[in-house]
């Protein structure tokens, strides 16, 4: 019996592939993330889309998003909320409070301190062998022109992400480069939120929308 399942799995190598479980993906985050596995969030539509193209048998998503999280409460908070899942993929997608809260209410992460966590999340998902995907901060303010407040501080984190992600050879998705072209293009009044944040940072169903395009397309990206 053993034999011919051996036979079998090789000539009909479906057989083999039908026994594989989903890949499982946690999106790390604040409360963007958080709102993400509502009806309307990121995580949601994602699941929407894959099912569209027939691909939601091929992945389970999951958020662990909290709100107001920098990037050491998600240090604090991995060993319980993704490592203990045995997640195949996760998204790190963080930054906009630690430099939110720097003017907000000056609790935000200097930039030495911010690499120094974002390396050490990095360093526990590469010991489990976990595909990881970095995410760069998106907006708070949509205008177009260089004006909100904390487009300086944004840019900055950004590209400390960036630079991370070439430093450890990992997949970068870069959000902050996705929005800023999407609002160029689709707000023409240079307002500073109502086409894909509600607030300046979280996001309208059309934010959701977007984000959850750019997440699958990162997460088929071979």
């Amino acid at each position: 019996m053993y034999r011919f399942l051996q036979i079998a799995l090789i000539a009909f190598p479906f057989l083999a592939m039908k026994q594989d479980k989903p890949l499982r993906v946690i999106f790390f985050g604040d409360s963007i993330t958080q709102a993400g596995v509502g009806p309307n969030g990121y995580i949601t539509k994602a699941g929407e889309l894959l099912k569209a193209e027939g691909k939601s048998s091929q992945f389970e998503l999951m958020g662990a998003g909290i709100g107001g999280n920098k990037v050491y409460d998600l240090y604090l908070r991995m060993e319980e909320d993704v490592l203990a899942k045995k997640p195949d993929v996760v998204f790190i997608y963080v930054g906009i409070n630690d430099v939110w809260h720097k003017a907000s209410s000056g609790t935000g992460t200097d930039p030495d301190k911010y690499v120094k966590f974002y390396e050490a999340i990095i360093k526990k998902l590469k010991a489990q062998n976990i595909r990881t995907i970095l995410c760069t901060p998106t907006v708070i303010g949509e205008k177009t022109d260089n004006s909100n407040q904390q487009d300086g501080d944004l840019n900055q984190y950004s590209k400390l992400i960036r630079d991370i992600a070439a430093r450890n050879n990992l997949q970068l998705l870069d959000l902050r480069v996705a929005f800023m072209d999407y609002l160029k293009a689709n707000n023409p009044d240079n307002k500073e939120k109502g086409v894909l944040t509600t607030d300046r940072v979280h996001l309208t169903d059309g934010g959701n929308a977007f984000l959850a395009q750019k997440m699958v397309e990162a997460l088929l990206t071979k």
